[in-house]
């Protein structure tokens, strides 16, 4: 187990970070770095009045002097690196927000890690997408994982695929249609997809962290592949 260390969550706000701080909460210090303002401060008052040391920090893992001052304030022992664009058509008609966020804003929380001593575990929270990608979206979640594993000793990249109920998830983008009386969206009746619950893929990151040394790449095992029209019959 993970414990008493002090461990950043960038992204800390959304689906998976959120759920890595709130499983390493009682026994870390933890602190958020997340531009959701509302989510990250809501999200830090409900665990101190849990009685955990949860501190929020808003702002941007673009800009290298938030970085730089979070980095000097908390000297943070273990990072999961979960900040990131991760719809990939939005990315598709904006690539510059993917390239400045998923690539420079990952340079930027690397090149802080490396200067400090402190630093015991890096992990860096990947896609499935990026296997044969051809998005704008999955192509920079990969050149993310280069840089990590590149770092070498302590540097982790955890790849995994569709996580139930998460952020860029289809199963919100279904419900949300459903509710409006919509006919849902399957691409192509023959997809299938792998699929598993935030908690255990956050679980399984967490494992990771513990047993990784540096410079693998982790690869969690989703069991057994979903078709995307059976999934849409069993939602209706």
């Amino acid at each position: 187990m993970i414990k008493n260390k002090r461990i950043l969550v960038t992204g800390g706000a959304g689906s998976i970070g959120s759920e890595i701080v709130r499983q390493l909460a009682p026994a870390n210090k933890i602190f958020i770095l997340d531009q959701n303002e509302t989510g990250a401060f809501d999200l830090a008052e409900e665990l101190k009045q849990d009685g955990y040391w949860v501190e929020a920090r808003i702002g941007d893992i673009r800009d290298k002097e938030t970085v730089k001052d979070l980095f000097e304030d908390f000297k943070p022992q273990y990072i999961f690196h979960a900040a990131a664009y991760k719809h990939v058509s939005p990315m598709e008609t904006y690539p510059l927000e993917a390239i400045n966020t998923n690539i420079l804003g990952t340079h930027n929380i690397i090149s802080e890690a490396t200067r400090w001593e402190c630093l015991e575990k890096f992990v860096f929270i990947s896609t499935d997408k990026v296997v044969n990608g051809h998005s704008i979206m999955g192509a920079t979640k990969k050149v993310g994982e280069i840089m990590t594993r590149n770092k070498g000793k302590g540097f982790i990249a955890v790849r995994f695929g569709n996580v139930l109920g998460s952020r860029g998830s289809v199963i919100p983008l279904w419900q949300n249609q459903i509710e409006r009386g919509k006919p849902i969206t399957v691409t192509d009746k023959r997809m299938t997809r792998y699929f598993m619950t935030i908690p255990e893929a956050v679980n399984l990151v967490i494992r990771a962290a513990e047993e990784g040394k540096g410079g693998e790449i982790f690869i969690l095992d989703m069991g057994k592949q979903i078709n995307i029209l059976s999934l849409a019959k069993d939602i209706l």
